[in-house]
């Protein structure tokens, strides 16, 4: 039986009822496997969900995109291209922008989630590459950030390498949809990127991350193939045994001839 694609009503009546799984998927091969597997919801780059085969692909996937709003314009600027992606047919923006454009976007119906915790974007703010909220005061400003983001109409929250008591006291006090990166298992989605899933991550690997295949391997033992074949096809140039007489055309004798006897008036 086809999974239907749920609507934010949808994901809002499951929270607290199971464990939503999500992904971040950059290919269409990873979006069509996403799909088979049953994965519930995909964050993509929005030239993905331009992609004319997306949906063909990935019918039931409830589908985020977003960007660095930064590298758009100006909130107005956010704004239309938001609206742009939900023509495109996605299903939630992303948005790291501050609560006045976010507020905006919910005011207008975009359906909007925002992040807390550790925020790549501000990292600055809070040490760097580390966790978030792991004294009683910084957990108390993350709670603010989700109240902040409930009262400006979200309709969920990215909440990013938090400890996982205080990711799970918040998620169970907030109307807002909770994506897990490393938060634990007390939030609405268990959030993990492709790349890291599939061991296709040749860098620094999170703590939360989890690799369930080795595609790097894979993609060494490609590469010492391709350089092979490309070897063999210098070498057979070389020695006149590329091209054969099947990877070519020929006259007939007596055009052949007849072409010749042109050539040599010409």
């Amino acid at each position: 039986m086809a999974r239907t694609r749920p609507t934010v009503h949808d994901l809002r009546a499951m929270k607290g009822k199971r464990q939503l799984t999500m992904l971040r998927v950059m290919t269409l091969d990873e979006a069509e496997a996403a799909e088979r597997a049953g994965i519930d919801i995909v964050s993509i780059p929005p030239e993905l969900l331009a992609n004319p085969q997306y949906r063909d692909a990935a019918p039931s996937l409830f589908s985020m995109t977003g960007e660095n709003f930064y590298e758009i314009g100006t909130a107005d600027d956010f704004i239309r291209w938001s609206f742009r992606m939900l023509k495109a047919d996605a299903d939630a923006i992303y948005c790291s922008a501050g609560y006045a454009t976010i507020k905006r976007m919910a005011d207008d119906a975009v359906p909007v989630v925002g992040h807390v915790g550790l925020i790549p974007s501000r990292r600055t703010w809070t040490g760097g590459w580390k966790a978030v909220g792991k004294t009683a005061d910084s957990a108390m400003q993350i709670f603010e950030a989700v109240r902040q983001l409930e009262a400006a109409g979200a309709i969920g929250a990215e909440i990013e390498v938090v400890p996982v008591e205080v990711a799970e006291a918040i998620s169970g006090r907030t109307s807002l949809l909770m994506w897990s990166m490393g938060a634990g298992a007390g939030c609405d989605a268990q959030y993990l990127f492709a790349d890291d899933v599939l061991g296709q991550n040749r860098g620094h690997m999170p703590r939360h991350s989890k690799v369930y295949r080795n595609f790097a391997a894979e993609y060494d033992r490609l590469q010492v193939e391709r350089v092979a074949a490309f070897k063999e096809y210098v070498a057979d140039v070389e020695s006149g045994a590329f091209p054969e007489d099947r990877h070519v055309v020929r006259m007939a004798p007596e055009e052949l001839e007849k072409f010749l006897r042109q050539i040599e008036k010409g």
